[in-house]
């Protein structure tokens, strides 16, 4: 829980502010980016809500604050208000399921909703309040592990829905090695018609990206691969947290430009949405990117 003595000076005076526990993951500042912003190396509150809409904002961030390092003076029935809208909808059918980790260091986690069976992408903190409403939107069937840093509380999802949890083999850890299905080589993967695994080795070298293949939209389910830089504007690879190989990893992402997706959704940083043709474009623009940091 953020604790008023250690709020920083950095944030604006009023309701909402961020402490000292701070470990800079970014979750507030893409869930509330009205609110939040990064200075000096952490977040902190640039302007108070304006709005009824931008005080939820404020709040599903402060949920999803994977070291609950976002406080508020007043504590209301607004809270459990904003426990309700997760998992919250991103697209049709996929779904935002905040309270973010601190063992995944605040990775996003979503739930595809499918009559045959969700899928939960990466875990989430096993929080009740998001554990009934996954509950009461059907369940997990398979819980897909992108890589070895996003599993956060995957054994208690298993225990408690009876999921079959998927990552490679070359990512498994000693906390992971009983996971029901695990993938090899490099071969893509058919989970179900909707639902294909690619592996994309280099910021890990088991990391696995998901494209889920609605007739409303195609989903890629990135994980650590990829993301939307606030800075370059442009998708982009975590250069510093390459843990495997950059050479590999710009190899996946030229393989990604085999596949037709209009949604790129990460663990770690911004989503981004665009028609097919500006996909490929961001593509390009991220391998350009990617070369003169090599």
């Amino acid at each position: 829980m953020a604790q008023l003595h250690q709020r920083r000076s950095q944030n604006v005076s009023g309701e909402f502010y961020v402490d000292t526990s701070c470990i800079d993951c970014d979750t507030c500042r893409w869930v509330a980016p009205t609110v939040f912003n990064r200075q000096d190396g952490q977040s902190a509150v640039y302007q108070q809500p304006q709005t009824e809409k931008e005080r939820l904002q404020a709040l599903e961030a402060l949920l999803s604050c994977p070291t609950s390092s976002i406080g508020t003076l007043t504590l209301t029935d607004a809270i459990r208000e904003a426990q309700s809208r997760f998992p919250r909808p991103v697209t049709h059918q996929v779904f935002h399921c905040g309270y973010h980790s601190e063992r995944s260091y605040g990775a996003a986690s979503y739930l595809i909703l499918r009559p045959d069976g969700n899928v939960l992408v990466d875990s989430p903190r096993f929080a009740l309040p998001l554990v009934r409403r996954i509950e009461r939107m059907g369940g997990v069937r398979y819980l897909y592990l992108t890589h070895r840093d996003d599993v956060a509380d995957h054994q208690q999802y298993r225990d408690h829905f009876g999921c079959d949890r998927i990552l490679h083999e070359a990512d498994l850890t000693p906390d992971t090695a009983s996971v029901e299905i695990k993938l090899t080589g490099t071969a893509e993967y058919d989970l179900a018609p909707d639902l294909k695994i690619i592996p994309v080795p280099g910021h890990t070298e088991g990391h696995t990206v998901l494209l889920y293949d609605h007739p409303d939209q195609r989903v890629l389910f990135s994980g650590d691969h990829l993301a939307l830089s606030p800075y370059l504007l442009h998708l982009y690879a975590f250069r510093r947290h390459c843990w495997h190989s950059w050479t590999a990893q710009m190899a996946s992402v030229e393989r990604l430009k085999d596949y037709d997706f209009d949604w790129v959704l990460p663990g770690h940083g911004r989503g981004f949405h665009g028609d097919r043709s500006t996909m490929a474009q961001q593509l390009d623009k991220c391998l350009d990117w990617m070369r003169t940091v090599a």
